[in-house]
């Protein structure tokens, strides 16, 4: 029976025993009791699991943060996008932006229905802020198609604008035609640009993004009002949300458009010259010969202005050469003493030169607020009659250099014989009609609307003695309410019907009068004829935007468009 210690009395394991050397083959045993134990060990049961996921050498920091409280993961940022993506906004079925930003004021009530149109609506949107826009009500969605890219919506846009501008339209609806063309492929956030021979069109997607800007110089004019009116049309057909017209079309028809000859050949355009000249002599009092005198003479300086033009001379000269055979051909009938009214021979010529159309469209775009592109067509239109001044005083000056006697007075009994008047009249505004190539259905239409402003202007100079300078400006406003009744009811441009109803009303003969004055070293009479001759031109132009302005604002359909205009108080 051996001896057993007591418990107490146990000798102690050493630290070397219960360390790490353990023999190879025998595996370490681990007393519970005999371990060596801490006052800063944790007491038995009171451990905490270790993590799972942590390693033993992970390190830890004081900067870190506590577990559970890790910001949430940053949302992927939308992709940078492109220039030539399609806008987010398109849409097959749609073609319209979603809702925008709704402003603390509000948005203005503005009426987008398709009774009132596109230029009165496209017009009253570009008056307003971009943010204060309105988005139209959106049809429901028949599928989801790609868009065409901006800068191929852009292209477009500047092309039809182009066309516009160089066919003679004012800056405020060339603004409004660009515009509908960007609305109608979902490009709401643009501003486009309109100066006389640039055109710029800007297009932001959002605040955030970057702008596409796009430009186009316009380097030649041409006057062809069927290629304006199919211009016309093919805006309408874009800005009409029932027509889902895709960009390859609208290009296909724009390259028609272009491509599209003249309605009338060349001779035909020298022959309505000649008419037109003799129409404006009967006018102002000649007769039969003095009719084909100065048909002669304005065929004769059409064909010579057209060799110029071929040459490649500016239109300074072009203008300088066909006013000078008319007035050769009034000196030669007063050196040869044909009894005849030389000075209406004169005057006749130079209706067919005066430039009419660029005057109206300068002085539409100074009292709409684009005076940039005013005083460049009103800069034009001296050019022009300054090269028409010249032409004429050369002849007018060897003329009394060989004694011709011209007499002022000899074209002033007109007012005898109203109904030759008429007819003369709107003869002139059918030839006129022509020049400007016209499209065949306007011209009767035009034709009809001269001979009422020159029944307005015989009615109230003739017969109530008014001013002539009044009865222009009535007669004009009655030739812009007519034109913009005609083109409303027609949705095209008002240019084909005010036109040429306003050639009866140009200022032929007081130009003729004051550069025969001056020929005839009468300074005085000549300044005092010219200025007449301005103050009538400035009437014909205002009278016809004054028209225009007066059934915008009392025609209920074009009333709810509400364009804003800027508010000016005392010049400051």
């Amino acid at each position: 029976m051996g001896v057993t210690e007591p418990e107490d009395d146990r000798k102690p394991v050493s630290d070397e025993a219960g360390g790490t050397f353990v023999p190879v083959g025998l595996a370490p045993v681990v007393d519970s009791e005999s371990s060596a134990t801490s006052e800063f060990a944790i007491p038995a049961g009171l451990d905490m699991p270790a993590a799972a996921t942590e390693s033993e050498s992970q390190t830890t920091s004081e900067f870190a943060l506590p577990e559970g409280l890790a910001p949430p993961e940053p949302v992927s940022q939308e992709p940078e996008g492109s220039a030539f993506s399609p806008p987010r906004t398109y849409s097959a079925g749609a073609r319209f932006a979603p809702d925008a930003f709704t402003p603390p004021s509000g948005i203005p009530a503005v009426s987008l229905t398709k009774d009132v149109p596109w230029q009165d609506r496209m017009r009253t949107m570009l008056r307003m802020p971009v943010a204060e826009r309105p988005a139209p009500e959106r049809p429901a969605r028949t599928g989801d198609e790609p868009g065409p890219a901006v800068p191929r919506v852009l292209d477009l846009t500047l092309r039809i604008g182009e066309l516009l501008l160089a066919g003679g339209e004012g800056a405020e609806d060339v603004e409004a035609a660009m515009f509908a063309v960007c609305r109608s492929y979902a490009l709401d956030r643009c501003e486009p640009t309109v100066t006389f021979t640039q055109l710029s069109i800007t297009y932001q997607p959002s605040l955030v993004d970057d702008p596409v800007t796009a430009s186009r110089i316009v380097r030649r004019r041409a006057t062809d009002y069927t290629r304006l009116a199919a211009v016309f049309q093919l805006v309408d057909d874009l800005s009409d949300p029932e027509t889902a017209i895709s960009l390859e079309e609208a290009y296909r028809r724009l390259a028609e458009i272009r491509r599209n000859r003249h309605p009338y050949p060349g001779w035909v355009l020298t022959g309505a010259s000649g008419l037109l000249a003799g129409a404006a002599s009967v006018l102002v009092g000649g007769g039969v010969v003095v009719f084909v005198a100065a048909a002669l003479g304005a065929m004769l300086g059409d064909r010579l202005a057209w060799v110029c033009s071929g040459r490649g001379l500016p239109e300074f000269y072009q203008f300088l050469v066909a006013a000078m055979p008319p007035a050769a051909i009034g000196v030669a009938l007063t050196v040869a003493h044909v009894d005849v009214e030389a000075s209406a021979v004169i005057t006749g010529g130079l209706f067919a030169l005066l430039p009419g159309r660029a005057l109206v469209a300068g002085v539409q775009d100074g009292l709409t607020g684009y005076y940039i592109t005013a005083s460049a067509r009103l800069l034009e239109v001296m050019y022009l009659f300054v090269g028409i001044v010249v032409g004429v005083l050369l002849v007018l000056y060897f003329g009394v250099k060989l004694g011709a006697q011209l007499n002022p007075d000899a074209a002033l009994g007109s007012a005898e014989r109203p109904v030759w008047q008429l007819v003369a009249s709107m003869l002139l505004s059918l030839t006129f009609a022509v020049l400007l190539q016209q499209e065949r259905s306007t011209v009767l239409v035009v034709t009809l609307n001269g001979g009422v402003a020159w029944a307005v202007y015989g009615a109230m100079h003739d017969a109530g003695g008014i001013s002539p300078v009044a009865s222009t400006a009535v007669a004009a406003g009655v030739v812009g309410l007519f034109g913009q009744l005609l083109s409303r009811y027609r949705f095209a441009s008002a240019l084909p019907y005010t036109t040429a109803a306003i050639g009866p009303l140009l200022p032929g003969s007081a130009t003729y009068f004051g550069l025969l004055a001056f020929a005839q070293n009468d300074v005085d009479a000549g300044l005092v004829s010219l200025t007449k001759a301005a103050a009538l031109a400035m009437a014909i132009a205002i009278g016809v935007n004054l028209g225009s302005e007066l059934f915008r604002l009392f025609l209920p359909g074009a009333a709810r468009a509400g364009r804003k205009a800027a508010k000016r108080t005392r010049g400051f």
